[in-house]
């Protein structure tokens, strides 16, 4: 599927939809619009998400019946090019799953340079005991901003996994909003993210447990060079009555130069007892050990200090649901790494 400027321009998912059931559709054509459409956003929202809403254009709409497990990825991209003088856009996603229903979804945002404002907003409808895998990849022109939302609902025993890349944009803000709604729900929401040149990558998360016996693991890995900055503020809130929860929280991050800064917050919220929850956040340059035991096995210093850094997001990557999303990653970092400050790396050692 493809959006430009927010305006589905083609729905073609690669197969027949229509031979297991599947919506894939436009939300202009309001007959084939889910009753649910919106339900997520209204209890997740701010200024930036009722701006989205009043003057989002259209948006992608993928509903998968009770029961469907959708073989192959569905992969939208939003293309922003801020013609004909646009310079906001809101391209909009919505995903529901019925119950028992598995499916796989990968979103792409890009972009040529030029200045522009995007405003993209996803939401993710999880039925009992369905399983939705999700990917995003960013890859705005540095002179566009971002100001993303991801808000997802889990149903009983249902269950999520995200995987989110954040590589554009000259300011880049994504919320990512996870509710774990019924009992027995989980998710596993993952994020790499990397800024140079002046670029700022700002990554905020709320995992919000409402219901007992709940399980979410949080982990965001990100790395900055040159004058760029990272923030990361994360909330996990236990509500009172979600019992025997279980939530994780880690942020980890890597400072490559000296005026390259990175912030890291993680928050606490618990209202309930008899429950497990934990946070953790680093932030430090390259470890000095690890360069040097590779030094003494003859790699110069700069092709130590890229490896270290491909292996750092090597780990996250591996863990990608989709693992066509993972290859393609280890290619961008790859060729980011090459163009920064440890350029002359022989291409061979990045594979």
């Amino acid at each position: 599927m493809r959006t430009i400027d927010g305006l589905v321009v083609a729905t073609e998912p690669g197969f027949d939809p229509e031979s297991v059931g599947l919506t894939v559709a436009s939300a202009r054509d309001r007959r084939r619009s889910p009753a649910a459409f919106g339900a997520v956003l209204a209890a997740a929202q701010d200024a930036f998400t009722l701006l989205a809403e009043g003057f989002a254009p259209d948006a992608v709409v993928v509903a998968v019946p009770p029961g469907v497990d959708v073989a192959g990825p569905i992969v939208v991209v939003h293309e922003l090019r801020a013609h004909r003088g646009r310079v906001a856009v809101f391209p909009r996603t919505f995903v529901e799953l019925g119950e028992g229903a598995h499916l796989t979804v990968v979103e792409h945002f890009v972009s040529p340079e030029g200045a522009a404002l995007a405003c993209p907003v996803t939401e993710l409808e999880i039925a009992p005991q369905a399983d939705l895998a999700y990917h995003s990849i960013q890859e705005f022109g540095r002179s566009a901003w971002q100001l993303g939302y991801l808000a997802s609902r889990i149903g009983r025993e249902g269950s999520l996994r995200s995987f989110a890349a954040a590589f554009g944009g000259g300011y880049a803000r994504l919320c990512t909003h996870s509710t774990l709604a019924g009992e027995g729900a989980t998710s596993e929401l993952l994020a790499a993210y990397f800024g140079d040149g002046t670029q700022v990558q700002d990554m905020r998360t709320f995992q919000e447990h409402a219901a007992p016996r709940t399980r979410s693991n949080l982990i965001f890995k990100g790395a900055v060079d040159d004058a760029a900055r990272s923030v990361y503020s994360g909330l996990i809130h236990i509500h009172k009555g979600a019992r025997k929860s279980d939530a994780s929280q880690t942020n980890r991050n890597l400072v490559l130069s000296d005026a390259a800064h990175a912030d890291s917050v993680p928050n606490l919220d618990i209202e309930e007892n008899d429950v497990r929850c934990s946070h953790a956040s680093a932030v430090g340059p390259v470890d000095r050990a690890q360069r040097f035991y590779l030094e003494s096995r003859g790699l110069p210093p700069e092709v130590a200090e890229r490896l270290i850094l491909l292996g750092f997001f090597d780990d996250l990557f591996a863990r990608a649901p989709e693992p066509g999303v993972a290859r393609y990653l280890r290619g961008v970092v790859a060729q980011r790494l090459s163009g920064a400050n440890l350029a002359g790396t022989p291409e061979g050692l990045a594979r």
